[in-house]
């Protein structure tokens, strides 16, 4: 009898790394390949970055709560995040779409209203994709094409110890939006009647259902400050897992302050409404887009200065770990509990 491993074993990047490990690539412009948030082509004068995300229905969302054209809007989103991590600006995307009988031409016309919005914004062309049907659901598949300079692309592999680590925004919000829904959700399900309480947490929520990526950060304040991170990533599976990604990739360790993670009053307060560790929502939560880089210590003055932009930490060395500097002073091993992209049948 045959060995039979569960995915789960693996986990998502396991899995990817243990498909592909003996993949080489081939062609001189393939510059980067598999193993960060993009790959990155070589094309001469400007270097082609390219991303592609799947969403599948019950798994990354829920269409109980999340309007068809939120779930446009948040398609496009979360993959420009992939480019703009890369310190790269997105120029076009493609979508191609497998859905059920029981979405009907109203249900996709309002899904790409979303679509559209998310490529105004961000000034991003829809150049192609595909539809097909499924037997249940709705799968969305986008891929995302961007544009970057050789000397100022940011990779996760490039931290070095000294470097400094830094957030954008704050964190949280996203999987606390999640939690709030779902609680609307059972109860809606035991007692249809019974209208949604959301009570004042518009920003919480509206962090899960229309996110936003960090266009601002690449197209103005770091080619102002003339900043370019040693590595970088965005934060769509937790704080903790994408450290660790970083940390990883560049055979270093690192010390994460817990005072330097940036989580706003109103999401510590409904964090412990839901008797949960604001921190650990911040840390293992995920979806916020935000970004984590780090920066050469002489880049220090820099980014004391730039807006929406927090110390956290420090890269030190690989033998020392991944570890989380408590308010308490107390300092412990970092866990990675992001988010699970396989479930169960």
């Amino acid at each position: 009898m045959s060995k039979r491993t569960d995915v789960n074993e693996l986990g998502e990047f396991g899995l990817i790394e243990h498909l592909t490990h003996n993949i080489k690539l081939k062609n001189k412009s393939s510059l980067k390949g598999i193993g960060d948030d993009a790959a990155v082509l070589d094309y001469g004068d400007k270097m082609v970055v390219v991303s592609t995300d799947i969403l599948s229905e019950g798994i990354h969302f829920d269409l109980m709560y999340m309007p068809l054209k939120h779930l446009g809007y948040k398609s496009v989103v979360v993959n420009l995040s992939d480019i703009y991590s890369m310190n790269a600006i997105p120029k076009q995307i493609t979508i191609s779409l497998a859905f059920s009988n029981r979405f009907s031409v109203e249900a996709l016309e309002e899904f790409y209203e979303g679509v559209k919005a998310a490529c105004d914004f961000y000034h991003v062309d829809l150049v192609g994709g595909d539809t097909t049907s499924s037997l249940k659901g709705l799968f969305i598949s986008i891929t995302a094409i961007g544009e970057g300079q050789k000397d100022t692309l940011a990779y996760r592999n490039g931290a070095k110890e000294g470097d400094i680590l830094c957030l954008t925004g704050d964190l949280g919000a996203a999987y606390l939006g999640l939690q709030i829904l779902e609680r609307e959700k059972q109860i809606y399900l035991s007692n249809p009647g019974v209208q949604p309480d959301l009570g004042s947490n518009e920003y919480i929520i509206g962090r899960q259902l229309k996110p936003e990526a960090r266009k601002d950060m690449i197209t103005e304040f770091f080619p102002k400050a003339g900043l370019v991170p040693t590595s970088m990533i965005d934060i769509s599976d937790g704080l903790a897992s994408e450290l660790f990604h970083i940390c990883h990739a560049s055979g270093v360790g690192a010390i994460l302050n817990e005072g330097g993670v940036p989580i706003r009053p109103d999401v510590e307060e409904q964090a412990i409404a839901f008797k949960l560790d604001p921190i650990t929502c911040a840390l293992s939560g995920g979806e916020d887009y935000e970004l984590l880089f780090s920066v050469a210590p002489e880049d220090l003055e820099k980014v004391k200065y730039m807006p929406d932009i927090y110390i956290c930490g420090e890269i030190v060395g690989k033998e020392e770990g991944i570890k989380l500097h408590t308010k308490g002073g107390n300092i412990h091993p970092l866990k990675a509990q992001g988010w699970v992209h396989f479930g169960n049948d």
